[in-house]
């Protein structure tokens, strides 16, 4: 990697999503100046401030290092020490990058970074560090330090003596099973906190652990042990990650100080029926998003806070839907419900109606054998494919003039199962990018007919469909791409007229169909079918 990747990690920003860490340490972009006259053997000086020796095999620290350097990039050598007189004499780095290297805790000497007083963003990330840690006195006058990163070593505990002036600290793929009492005590103006992928337990946390950083936004703690969400969390929080832990119940005790919390993630923990109780999460007024995949939940939670926009349900044992369930949520922008056990019979008419604000459902991966109804007239999305439909019916389509984006596809859908005037609901669509209907990998065995006005994307690939006759498309000016893969076509089984009224068309696809299919475009289409044999 060039210097370009060091950077970007420095600048302040948004926490980063998960699975983003100090790989990408941050790098100072690259100058047109011409290099210095001094520079080390194999290095390269950009600029005056700046010296790169990444990925140069190095095993000894080199030397004839600019006194004026203030960006250092020694990643991905073989450095196994940093020895002390060469680094002191660097007062005036702000940025030293030793990411992937051989340096073990005993190759860092005692005040190791003493005489870096400008020092302010620091990598040290994937490199042997082990039970002995940090030296006590390594960062001792280095007051401007505010990134970072120890992360991918063998650390066993987080470090005593960390820099007062950290705001992001990196601490995730170690094998930290313990935050000794007071660790964080100075570190007031911390963040951004990643602790993921640890072996951290409850007995390695104590209510003090999180309660001095009075300015923590972020904090990851997935990929752990715990059994409990963490105690003295403070207020500003804005994200929690505890995915894959072993929470089994959420306690509003524990989250009483965290009450300006905006996302809070819960996903892959063993949550069951009694792990959210009622007013578990009342504290959390402001709460934005809940993220519950993969838990063993079977009700949607109760009491949950009022402001909620998105409550993200996929994989539990959800098998009942009742009146009242979303009531408490009016707010809702986003549920997700796929994967879980709904049946049509358990799903209440006024399950919905409460939720005038949601724009995207996903009830994908369920049992339901037909549409629900009372659906909320702003939606957007509506995700119902691997269900069990075996008929559609217009009411439950009344009013979505909204709709953009309906996938009923892997179902169990035939022709005659779609009742007359079905389609004719969304006729009134006048949305901006028109809408994307999927009925693919159903039982149709020819076009369906009365297809909405406002379609623009028609998936109908995995069906059973074996002719496409000249009026097939006659209410469907808009379409502009098709999708008739896999099917049961051969050469001259779309009628030659079939797309004469779509000017819009640009993609018919006919691939694995039992012979190569003829498909003849509009004259003013773009001639872009794809057509390939079988």
């Amino acid at each position: 990697m060039r210097l370009s990747l060091l950077l970007l990690l420095l600048l302040p920003g948004p926490p980063p999503a998960l699975g983003m860490e100090d790989a990408a340490f941050p790098h100072p972009g690259e100058s047109s100046q011409p290099p210095p006259r001094a520079c080390p053997l194999r290095c390269s000086c950009p600029r005056d401030d700046t010296v790169d020796c990444d990925g140069l095999d190095l095993q000894v620290f080199p030397d004839n290092i600019t006194r004026a350097a203030q960006h250092l990039s020694l990643q991905n050598n073989q450095l196994q020490e940093l020895p002390y007189n060469e680094l002191s004499r660097l007062s005036s780095l702000r940025t030293l990058n030793l990411h992937n290297n051989l340096i073990s805790s005993e190759g860092l000497p005692d005040e190791a970074f003493e005489s870096l007083t400008q020092l302010q963003h620091i990598s040290v990330a994937q490199n042997k560090l082990g039970n002995a840690g940090l030296p006590p006195d390594a960062f001792r006058g280095s007051a401007a330090v505010a990134t970072l990163s120890l992360s991918s070593n063998r650390l066993r505990y987080v470090p005593p003596s960390l820099p007062p002036a950290l705001e992001r600290l990196h601490l995730q793929n170690n094998l930290i099973s313990k935050v000794p009492r007071g660790a964080l005590s100075r570190q007031t103006h911390l963040r951004e906190l990643h602790l993921q992928h640890n072996q951290l337990t409850d007995s390695g946390l104590d209510a003090t652990t999180f309660s001095k950083l009075h300015r923590l936004e972020y904090l990851d703690l997935s990929h752990n042990q715990l059994a409990a969400v963490p105690a003295g969390l403070p207020r500003t929080l804005a994200v929690l990650h505890l995915g894959r832990n072993r929470i089994r119940q959420v306690e509003a005790a524990r989250l009483r100080g965290a009450r300006g919390l905006r996302y809070l993630l819960l996903q892959h923990n063993p949550l069951g029926a009694a792990g959210l109780p009622a007013g578990a999460l009342r504290p959390l007024r402001g709460l934005h998003t809940l993220h519950l995949y993969g838990n063993g939940l079977d009700r949607v939670p109760p009491a949950l806070p009022r402001r909620l926009r998105a409550l993200v349900l996929p994989h539990n044992r959800v098998a009942m839907l009742g009146a009242r369930d979303l009531a408490a949520t009016p707010g809702l922008t986003e549920l997700n419900l796929a994967y879980n056990r709904l049946a049509s019979a358990h799903v209440h008419p006024r399950a919905f109606r409460r939720l005038r604000a949601l724009r995207s459902l996903d009830l994908a991966g369920n049992q339901l054998t037909r549409l629900p109804a009372g659906l909320p007239a702003g939606l957007h999305t509506l995700r119902l494919q691997r269900n069990q439909l075996r008929a559609l019916e217009p009411e439950p389509l009344v009013g979505l003039d909204q709709l953009r984006d309906l996938s009923l596809a892997h179902n169990q859908l035939r022709v005659g199962d779609i009742g007359p005037g079905t389609w004719h609901e969304l006729q009134a669509l006048q949305v901006r990018g028109g809408l994307v209907l999927d009925l693919s990998h159903n039982q149709l065995s020819f076009m369906p007919p009365d297809l909405p006005e406002a379609l623009e994307e028609l998936h109908l690939q995995g069906n059973r469909i074996s002719y496409v006759g000249p009026e097939a498309f006659l209410s469907t000016p808009r379409l502009r791409a098709l999708f008739l893969r896999a099917n049961r076509l051969h050469m001259t089984s779309i009628a030659p007229e079939a797309f004469l009224g779509l000017p819009h068309l640009r993609v018919v696809d006919t691939a694995g169909n039992p012979e190569q299919v003829l498909v003849r475009l509009p004259p003013t289409a773009p001639r872009r079918p794809r057509a390939e044999g079988p």
